[in-house]
């Protein structure tokens, strides 16, 4: 492993734990070089994801990019860090068990939206209101109505 703040190839493991309820490794590392201290992550990928933009570009699959959004969107809600990281490897993992190596980007959108919309229905309307680019106020209350009708339960969720 490369030290990020030399470039000197020898670094050494100081202590290794689980993380992401055991999903990932932490490593605390230290460059032998110039004695800089940093932290690895490591996660099992299954396989290589690719995302299929709108525009046709095909780009790599940035789990990093996901969780920001997520998170945007959980700003100021009840939901906890190792909740926001279970809904992020819940995701990733249905990603990659898809058997798709390609992946529409709309598609992600979707999930997303699902996922959310179980757990809270302010960071569902916060999260569409971005992926679904609203720009008149009647978008927002046609997700609204959407939410609420017979078909579509609420979440549950505190006030």
């Amino acid at each position: 492993m490369y030290c990020p703040f030399c470039g000197n190839q020898e670094t050494q493991v100081k202590d290794s734990r689980s993380a992401e309820d055991g999903a990932a490794i932490r490593r605390r590392r230290v460059c032998c070089a110039c004695a800089q201290r940093f932290t690895t992550i490591e996660r099992v990928q299954l396989r290589e994801l690719t995302v299929i933009k709108a525009d046709g570009r095909h780009i790599p699959f940035d789990r990093d990019k996901l969780a920001r959004s997520i998170r945007i969107a959980l700003r100021k809600r009840p939901i906890d860090e190792v909740q926001q990281e279970r809904l992020l490897n819940g995701l990733v993992r249905q990603l990659e068990a898809s058997g798709e190596q390609e992946i529409p980007s709309y598609r992600i959108g979707e999930l997303v939206m699902d996922a959310l919309r179980e757990i809270d229905g302010v960071a569902y309307v916060r999260f569409a209101s971005v992926y679904k680019d609203f720009r008149e106020i009647e978008a927002f209350s046609k997700i609204l109505v959407d939410m609420n009708s017979p078909a579509n339960p609420p979440s549950q969720e505190t006030p």
